[in-house]
């Protein structure tokens, strides 16, 4: 199942779809050097795509840590990364002003884990008329998502995805439950797996939040396996010196041969199915 967002390029051999790009919008060059990249395996591998990158983040574990380059400046980049790559752009969003903010330069708002019960946020977002892309809560279950659903629904909004992105494991772990995969397809719409948020290693004492950037892979076969809709990532060239969330990033180099295996995974089950 393909979101309906503009300049989604939807192809006839049921791949998935593609969310990714850096975290953060951190200086003027790199979206557009991860874009572009992006943009030349998606063509090549026929993968409907879209360009992620936050303008602003909001939930970070210091008060030293990185939060944007400036509300206007990330989203005047955003716009032109969109513009001139002629992609789908996704970006976070934190408060009901945040909304009406970001959708005219994005195409995708979406709302992040920790924030997917907000009921103002979600109806503020679902009021620009965008498509909205909701994390599930790393505290919810996958059944818990259909209130979400209800809510988007009761707000106007048809057009909307949810995310797995991992469910708390103590203080600092996350675990996939790929059970939750099908569970919230039950919602009738398309569900992504975030392959790199769900590999953090949170509540880090120096401040800094780790990761496992190893079983990337891993965890987007078994995604891909089980029928998700879209993959979700984060990617960076050079992730050990990125401003946020380096410590679970794919490096740039390594996204084309990891996409390949997904996409010969897809058509397998396809031949399953």
């Amino acid at each position: 199942m393909y979101p309906r967002i503009p300049n989604l390029k939807y192809t006839e051999t049921g791949n998935f779809f593609l969310i990714a790009g850096p975290c953060v919008i951190e200086d003027h060059d790199n979206p557009f050097v991860v874009c572009q990249r992006l943009k030349e395996i998606a063509e090549r591998l026929q993968l409907p795509f879209a360009f992620k990158a936050s303008y602003r983040k909001a939930n970070r574990s210091s008060i030293t840590s990185f939060t944007g380059i400036g509300d206007h400046e990330g989203l005047e980049i955003l716009a032109e990364v969109r513009r001139r790559f002629g992609v789908p752009v996704v970006t976070d969003i934190h408060s009901a002003a945040d909304a009406e903010m970001a959708a005219p330069y994005v195409d995708v708002l979406q709302i992040p884990a920790f924030l997917c019960r907000q009921t103002d946020l979600l109806q503020a977002a679902a009021a620009t008329g965008r498509c909205v892309n909701v994390k599930k809560g790393q505290f919810l279950s996958p059944e818990a998502m259909k209130q979400v659903s209800d809510k988007m629904r009761a707000f106007g909004c048809e057009n909307f995805m949810l995310t797995e992105r991992g469910t708390t494991f103590g203080y600092q772990d996350l675990v996939v439950d790929f059970r939750g995969v099908p569970t919230m397809q039950k919602n009738g719409v398309p569900v992504i797996v975030d392959v790199t948020h769900s590999l953090q290693q949170p509540n880090q004492g120096a401040g800094v939040t780790g990761g496992r950037p190893d079983m990337i892979e891993t965890i987007a076969r078994a995604a891909i396996a089980v029928g998700a809709d879209g993959i979700f990532m984060e990617t960076h060239p050079d992730p050990a010196h990125a401003k946020s969330d380096g410590a679970n990033m794919l490096r740039l180099d390594l996204a084309e041969q990891l996409l390949e295996h997904l996409v010969a995974i897809r058509k397998a089950i396809g031949k399953w199915n």
